[in-house]
């Protein structure tokens, strides 16, 4: 865990990718940690030997992997065939089957209402995931009332399209943000004061 919060105060912005050239991109940016946004059993291996050999810690959006059963069953094939930093799922039994396998977790939580924030604090509770990504990334008051509410760090991610969204996402207590944003990857100079 200490790796990546060492690397995620370093530079606060994480890189979700979704292919090959965004890939590539993000393992020449400063950025420390790559969320991979899809792939299947066939490009999964390559690409997190890619980011791992970069020196990124590459974690793998479970929920978006084709060819494989979203279960305890996938999880471990993921964990030892792959071998990613870790996962992130909006499911926690896979974040838990991940945990066990001694992967990192990240559970991705989407914030529409008020019942949505109920809900995320009981499934933080019930799979004690790493870190917790808000989405959207622009609910920063949603952000800071979950900070507020679990131990767990919190991340910002969807529609961050500017150097604002993400300073204000830091602002209200995210300790970093995912962004497909090439020119959030490469911006110097990050901080939580902006």
């Amino acid at each position: 865990m200490q790796e990546i919060l060492a690397a995620l105060r370093a530079v606060p912005v994480i890189a979700a990718v979704r292919g090959a050239e965004q890939l590539a991109c993000a393992l020449e940016s400063r950025v420390g940690v790559v969320f991979l946004l899809g792939g299947d059993p066939a490009s999964l291996p390559g690409r997190v030997r890619a980011a791992l050999d970069a020196g990124k810690l590459a974690f793998v959006h479970m929920d978006l992997v084709e060819g494989f059963a979203h279960d305890a069953a996938g999880v471990r094939w993921l964990a030892r065939a792959v071998r990613p930093t870790g996962v992130l799922s909006t499911r926690a039994p896979l974040l838990r089957a991940a945990s066990e396998e001694g992967l990192l977790t990240v559970l991705r939580i989407f914030m529409v209402d008020s019942s949505s924030l109920a809900t995320g604090v009981r499934m933080a509770k019930s799979c004690e995931p790493t870190l917790i990504e808000v989405m959207p990334g622009l609910a920063t008051r949603a952000i800071a009332r979950l900070s507020r509410s679990v131990a767990q760090p919190v991340i910002a991610g969807g529609m961050l399209e500017e150097a604002a969204d993400v300073e204000a996402a830091l602002q209200a207590g995210a300790l970093a943000a995912s962004t497909s944003s090439r020119a959030l990857w490469t911006r110097g100079g990050w901080n939580a004061e902006g």
